[in-house]
């Protein structure tokens, strides 16, 4: 049985973002609500694998971490500048064609 995807974005990206996907129904956290504000990267991810977790960045740093490690739940990376609409189309769509089992180890460029 596949598993739909759960969000979580990290501080790069816009509370509305967030506020869109819920708004369509999507399971999403964001760094404010887990109280891990500040938190350096390791830790995001350390927290997303507990958590299991996809998470959202627009922070260039985590593609780095993630040729390094495919032990997370996935990653989808938005370049900045991306707007919240077609940020929250985009994860949308990931959302509906896709689960959790299949973004596990991936990062997704949208």
């Amino acid at each position: 049985m596949s598993t739909a995807i759960r969000y979580f974005t990290d501080e790069q990206v816009a509370k509305a973002v967030a506020d869109g996907l819920r708004k369509r129904g999507i399971d999403v956290l964001t760094v404010a609500q887990a109280k891990l504000l500040g938190a350096t990267d390791e830790e995001l991810l350390s927290f997303v694998r507990s958590e299991q977790r996809v998470l959202i960045t627009q922070d260039q740093d985590f593609l780095r971490l993630a040729a390094n490690a495919s032990n997370h739940p996935g990653i989808v990376y938005a370049p900045q500048g991306s707007s919240i609409g077609e940020l929250v189309r985009m994860l949308d769509l990931l959302y509906q064609i896709s689960n959790m089992e299949q973004l596990s180890g991936r990062v997704e460029s949208i």
